[in-house]
């Protein structure tokens, strides 16, 4: 196979539209099953927790795989890597869509968070490998659109299927949908995405106690923060502290290994790059709210106000379009302003969320239109959040560690989904219970919850902003002069 200019693969865009795809595909599945849970919990008689885990849980193995698939496709080839990771999402997704009880439909869910996990990383991995200069950004532009758009436009597709095919069967017909995609996935990266050969790696060196560790630290904080309404008494927050053990245990394991010279899961080096490091903070932070306001609005709006799954779907539709016009712009202007742009993002999701909860307080038993331009605002704010986060953060990593580095910058998005989802969902449900079926009053503690993260994640930006102003140098990626 011949090259382009430079010895760029002159397939590189259609590699990464199929990849773009697949991303799309499993980003959106964070999202879409939240307008198909009312159905879920009549159609399977799923409880408050299996609902909670049929989201978190797809986001906890998704972040736990992430960066273990990344450091596999830097090692063994990409294409591989992701032809895995699709094969084994569309295959959970058969298994999540014929679900007979609720215990199946979570495994698969478990099982499709793992596909997810394992295709992700190789999809930012081929932007470092594909795209140099100006291209770069342009990619990772689109990339940033990708997760933006993805996460916010799964309510409206899931609404929709469910209008069209029934509350009964159509729950199940948001897993169908990715069959034929993941199969035409499958057949046109073997055709674009060029096979590499990556170093030899021994199988010790996946680090499987690495992967062991952090998995029982996040575990064990999502459990008690799902079950807490099911699991009486204070027993269960003991588990936190089984969690700090495990995190400790993780980073001193992580250390013992690069000094022994093995592979370690996480290469604690990358967060010498100062860049980097803000970046996974604040993604893993935002993340932990972003995503949350999906899973109690749709909530709040079928069950506590009766809409179709199609009308929620239409009502957080603002929030998509936005997202998708800001991605764009984001991706183009971030060599330009750097972090900066960041924490106006961050600024405008905080006037969006307050105004969305002014909103509910005032007009809860019917919202109407007045919920749409505070969801547009903070659409906008996500979008300028999320591309340029993810285009700063792995700007200076080289490029032989783009898909580790990936990983755990998606790792930190996914743990702080899941977290996220688990303490808002918590909150929301426990709301709910104590104010005797108020949603409206649910919905604006979960939403104040909300705006403590993403505050928390815009203090991170701004302090980065002001660190590299006093070590006098750019806090924006070095553009084309």
């Amino acid at each position: 196979m011949s090259t382009g200019e430079e010895g760029r693969d002159p397939r590189r865009w259609r590699a990464l539209s199929v990849a773009l795809v697949a991303g799309f595909m499993a980003l959106m599945d964070v999202s879409i099953v939240n307008v198909a849970l009312p159905s879920i919990e009549q159609g399977l008689h799923a409880d408050t927790s299996d609902l909670q885990w049929i989201v978190s849980g797809y986001a906890l193995t998704f972040g736990l795989v992430l960066v273990p698939a990344g450091r596999l496709g830097d090692a063994r080839g990409r294409r591989t890597m992701f032809v895995v990771g699709v094969a084994v999402f569309t295959a959970s997704s058969v298994t999540a869509g014929l679900a007979p009880v609720p215990a199946v439909l979570v495994a698969a869910r478990l099982l499709q968070g793992v596909g997810a996990g394992v295709l992700n990383p190789q999809v930012s991995g081929l932007v470092q490998e594909l795209f140099r200069g100006a291209e770069r950004g342009k990619a990772f532009g689109l990339l940033g659109a990708t997760i933006g758009v993805s996460t916010a436009i799964g309510p409206l597709l899931g609404g929709g299927i469910i209008k069209v095919l029934g509350a009964d069967t159509g729950w199940r017909w948001i897993f169908f949908v990715n069959v034929p995609v993941g199969i035409l996935c499958i057949m046109l990266a073997f055709r674009y995405v060029a096979a590499r050969s990556g170093a030899e790696r021994r199988d010790e060196d996946l680090d499987l106690v690495g992967v062991a560790l952090l998995g029982i630290a996040v575990f064990t904080v999502l459990l008690p923060l799902v079950e807490e309404r099911n699991w009486p008494g204070a027993g269960k927050w003991l588990l936190l502290l089984v969690s700090a053990a495990s995190f400790a245990l993780f980073v001193w394991w992580e250390l013992h290994q690069t000094r022994r010279g093995h592979a370690p899961l996480v290469d604690l080096r990358l967060f010498r790059i100062e860049s980097y490091t803000s970046g996974v903070i604040i993604g893993l932070l935002y993340f932990s709210g972003f995503t949350a306001i999906f899973f109690i609005i749709t909530l709040y709006l079928q069950l506590g106000l009766g809409y179709s799954a199609l009308l929620a779907g239409l009502t957080v539709t603002p929030f998509a379009i936005g997202s998708a016009a800001a991605a764009a712009l984001g991706g183009s202007v971030v060599t330009r302003l750097g972090r900066p742009l960041v924490a106006v993002g961050l600024v405008l999701v905080l006037v969006g969320i307050g105004l969305t909860d002014l909103v509910v307080s005032v007009r809860g038993d019917d919202p109407g239109w007045w919920i749409a331009p505070p969801l547009l605002i903070a659409g906008i704010g996500s979008g300028l959040v999320i591309s340029p986060n993810v285009t700063l953060t792995v700007s200076e990593v080289p490029v032989a560690q783009a898909g580790t580095a990936s990983g755990v910058l998606q790792t930190g998005q996914r743990i702080g989904t899941s977290a996220g989802i688990a303490l808002i969902g918590s909150v929301f449900f426990g709301a709910v219970a104590t104010s005797h079926g108020d949603f409206a009053h649910a919905l604006s503690v979960g939403l104040r919850f909300t705006l403590v993260l993403v505050a928390v994640a815009l203090v991170a930006a701004l302090v980065d902003v002001v660190t590299a102003r006093r070590r006098r140098e750019p806090a924006s990626l070095p553009g084309p002069r």
